[in-house]
């Protein structure tokens, strides 16, 4: 794993990505080569000439299949990669269209890059085909030796049990109260820490002790972070692994020592100009869509009931602010006056409103909030006042969440399905941490990129 902005990504999809851009960037290469040899058209001059529509032309396809989710780990070869490959090229088909438009010095004409496209779809397909044999499971997974044999360290064995990212390779004993990982995965007697790191090939080491006051090998442990070993506690841990602030191991001595949690004055700058330039082209590219929606709504309901629905909801500092959506369940959804969290197929949602709750078009009245500053394109989802109440007696640190603006899509809502439970709520706090932590504008894009596939495959609905 590497680290950019904060974020961490996986090296081996980082190679996968990079490699496939040279596919593609190759493959309209292909294309000029093809038409010029099968269909007359004039040879290629200079390199010069379509490198920077090359680049754009695999920019393009890179950024389509990484919003279909091609570049999470946990893929396999079969029927659906191939169909997200598909789906990824027809984006990318549309995001030239549009490019050609603004840039006609761009455009190399329709066979060319229809050539461009099969050669780089089948260029894909059999390069992942060729990766993903040699590489392997295992071949993914970083390989881990955990210093604890307790509490902390069976939790980490749990999620090995389901995890694609890593392997554990030993656990290290350490003196914990209670021994719950069996001897056979012990580090053998007899090694010393770094000449063991060293003939395992060990990639990372976790501090999992349960009792901090224990004593380490610390020299050791120094010693293995010289040579290039990460060294990871318990939540650093779990945020790489997870993408996520684990609250149970959460206090907040770590939350003042550790980086993240600040967005600087330029950061909040631009990232305020990324919300309204985001806004006004997504409400640009909508309203058509917006004006269809609202007449429907208004056929649904005879010309009785609003098109808006209109609801109180905290914001930045616990600040309530009025958040406005299309209406999509009926009026009397709420008639006893209680707030109530959505079910799964609820009978209170409309059959339009089913349609555009599938497919978020309902909160794209929410833009004018973040036009107004109200709300930003990306953070957390700004909850009701009444469940606020209630989840900040029951969950810790549930209020540091509104230390930062709500937004419209949030790295909870990628990571976690809909919430309806506290337990749902402290999952997604979880989620909502890491995204302050760690937040940046190239989060940001990247939260927005993987948004498109929740919408498509109409993901966490209710």
């Amino acid at each position: 794993m590497i680290r950019i902005f904060g974020h961490y990504m996986s090296k081996i999809f980082l190679f996968l990505m990079l490699t496939e851009f040279m596919i593609c960037h190759v493959s309209l290469f292909a294309g000029v080569h093809l038409n010029a040899l099968y269909n007359g058209g004039a040879p290629l001059d200079s390199f010069d000439d379509l490198n920077t529509t090359a680049l754009v032309y695999a920019l393009s396809v890179v950024l389509s299949m990484m919003s279909v989710g091609l570049y999470q780990r946990g893929q396999t070869l079969g029927p659906n990669m191939m169909l997200k490959v598909a789906v990824a090229f027809l984006f990318a088909s549309l995001l030239m269209i549009f490019l050609f438009f603004l840039f006609p010095s761009l455009y190399y004409g329709r066979i060319v890059f229809a050539w461009a496209m099969t050669a780089s779809f089948i260029g894909i397909m059999a390069f992942r085909g060729l990766f993903f044999h040699i590489a392997g499971a295992e071949a993914q997974k970083r390989r881990v030796l955990v210093i604890g044999t307790g509490k902390n360290a069976a939790e980490i064995s749990q999620l090995s049990e389901q995890s694609d990212t890593f392997m554990i390779v030993a656990y290290m004993y350490a003196k914990d109260k209670e021994l719950m990982i069996p001897f056979n995965t012990h580090m053998p007697e007899g090694w010393e820490l770094t000449d063991y790191i060293f003939d395992q090939e060990i990639d990372e080491i976790v501090i999992a002790v349960d009792d901090r006051r224990k004593k380490l090998p610390l020299k050791d442990i120094l010693d293995c972070k010289m040579m290039g070993v990460q060294v990871l506690d318990m939540l650093g841990f779990y945020e790489k692994e997870l993408y996520k602030i684990n609250i149970t191991h959460l206090h907040p001595s770590w939350i003042f020592f550790s980086t993240g949690f600040r967005l600087g004055f330029v950061a909040r700058v631009l990232k305020r100009l990324f919300d309204i330039l985001v806004s006004l082209i997504i409400l640009t590219a909508m309203f058509p869509v917006m004006l269809v929606v609202a007449f429907l709504s208004l056929l649904e309901s005879r010309f009785r009931a609003p098109i808006f629905y209109h609801q109180d909801r905290v914001g930045l500092n616990g600040k309530v602010f009025r958040v406005h959506k299309f209406r999509s369940m009926r009026v009397d959804a709420e008639k006893d006056g209680k707030a109530q969290w959505a079910k799964a197929n609820d009978d209170r949602v409309t059959a339009l409103g089913k349609f555009i709750r599938k497919t978020r078009i309902d909160e794209l009245p929410q833009l004018l909030n973040i036009l107004r500053g109200e709300m930003s394109i990306v953070g957390p989802r700004p909850e009701r006042p009444q469940f606020v109440e209630h989840l900040k007696e029951h969950i810790d640190f549930y209020d540091e969440r509104h230390r930062y603006k709500p937004g419209l899509a949030g790295w909870a809502q990628l990571r976690y399905p809909y919430g309806a439970t506290d337990e749902d709520a402290k999952q997604k706090l979880q989620y909502d941490l890491y995204y302050i932590k760690n937040a940046s504008l190239f989060l940001d894009f990247l939260i927005l990129i993987e948004t498109v596939e929740v919408v498509i495959w109409g993901k966490g609905v209710r």
